[in-house]
């Protein structure tokens, strides 16, 4: 069953949540700082908080058509304004009172991750790597400097699958060796070919995989990598103040993902060591693996998504290192205003030198 954690300041009553500058719970309120350790008790006593249950049988039905499906309604516990969410949100905010919350059964069972990487950059940081991010953009639309915009960002840990895996790797290649030569009468090229093998085997330790269709598998990979010395045992008191969701892409269908990432890993650590030849061409590969686990985990990520001109971009920071990626729109009327003014420059150079030179 799943129910409202909200975790309150024992001082002064407010909703405290968890501070990535200081790596504690906090109070925005009283500033009264808490160890994460100290939680794990609370946690326990949380859970044992049990709504009322008085249910009459509904004489008719809502009818919110196929997306009630995906949408579930709670309480909030501060004010009882409803809180709507989808079927994968795990921690979110009360639109009411903008107090965290997080859905216990979302994140509990099999549904509890192994490990979370806690953030450690703010949103004030986020705000200042995407301005960055503009900087010296000459075709960027001046909409995407708007302060509106930027107040967007969101904090949100994504699921991942870890993988671990042991991979033994068979390639060959085809590869030539070109020398050129010549004496008193002619010039001379001689081309050899080979046949170069490479065969070896690796170790690979948390491969990770995104675990949500809501995210872009390609984005999620840009912002790595993550360093995994940070993780820790899950806690739900690190959702607290986030948003999160639970995993809607299995293990089973990530597979595929984790497999394409490590045989391309070890296709360019072989072809990497195919040195001295003019050109090598791969003919063949073969990638085995044995001793395949995977474990789940949430990592930080802020996301900001925004639309231009019918189109949606996203840009995401990695929560825990900054790196921080994302396309951007381009403005038509300023890039033909720059391509007719080099055109002419361009055009005017070509005129000057026919006239010096002709």
């Amino acid at each position: 069953m799943t129910e409202i954690l909200e975790y309150k300041c024992p001082s002064c009553g407010g909703a405290i949540k968890f501070d990535s500058q200081v790596q504690k719970m906090k109070c925005p309120f009283c500033d009264t700082e808490f160890e994460m350790e100290t939680l794990k008790a609370y946690d326990d006593v949380l859970k044992e908080d049990k709504p009322d249950k008085m249910e009459w049988d509904k004489s008719s039905k809502d009818d919110w058509g196929q997306d009630a499906e995906d949408l579930n309604v709670y309480g909030c516990k501060s004010c009882g304004g409803e809180i709507v969410v989808e079927h994968t949100t795990s921690a979110t905010a009360c639109p009411f009172c903008d107090n965290p919350v997080v859905l216990t059964g979302r994140v509990g069972g099999t549904l509890r991750p192994n490990y979370i990487i806690p953030f450690k950059l703010d949103k004030k940081d986020a705000v200042e790597r995407f301005n960055k991010h503009l900087q010296g953009k000459k075709l960027l639309p001046k909409v995407f400097k708007d302060k509106n915009k930027i107040e967007e960002i969101k904090g949100l840990y994504v699921p991942f699958w870890l993988f671990d895996a042991k991979a033994d790797g068979n390639m060959r290649y085809r590869a030539t060796r070109v020398t050129a030569y010549s004496d008193s009468q002619y010039n001379y090229v001689k081309t050899d070919h080979y046949t170069v093998t490479r065969k070896g085997d690796a170790a690979f330790a948390k491969v990770p995989v995104d675990g949500s269709v809501k995210m872009d598998d390609d984005l999620m990979e840009s912002i790595e990598p993550y360093n995994f010395n940070d993780a820790v045992d899950f806690q739900t008191a690190y959702l607290a103040g986030y948003l999160a969701d639970k995993y809607d892409v299995t293990e089973e269908k990530s597979v595929d993902r984790a497999n394409e990432r490590i045989k391309r890993s070890i296709e360019e650590s072989f072809m990497s060591t195919v040195e001295g030849y003019s050109t090598v061409v791969p003919e063949s590969n073969n990638v085995s693996l044995r001793d395949g686990s995977a474990q789940y985990a949430l990592y930080p990520v802020w996301v900001l998504n925004t639309n231009w001109e019918g189109n949606k971009y996203t840009f995401a920071m990695n929560g825990q290192t900054g790196k921080f990626v994302g396309d951007l729109p381009m403005d038509k009327k300023i890039y033909w205003k720059y391509f007719l003014s080099y055109t002419g420059i361009a055009a005017l150079v070509i005129y000057v030198l026919a006239v010096f030179l002709g």
